[in-house]
């Protein structure tokens, strides 16, 4: 169970990246491409996936 939500929150981390890279214009060939609202979208994504591993993460005591 933990090695898949690590998984899950590793795959919102590279989705909300890829978005923050499409808004500012690094990566082409989207509707995406160069529109800032992505960039911020992007960023707040991959908080919540930096939030998910640190809950798939934290210890059990």
């Amino acid at each position: 169970m933990r090695l898949t939500k690590n998984l899950l929150a590793l795959i919102v981390l590279a989705i909300g990246a890829l978005w923050s890279l499409q808004g500012i214009g690094v990566v082409g060939g989207s509707f995406m491409t160069g529109q800032s609202q992505w960039l911020y979208i992007g960023l707040v994504t991959m908080l919540v996936g930096l939030v998910g591993l640190v809950w798939a993460n934290r210890s059990r005591v």
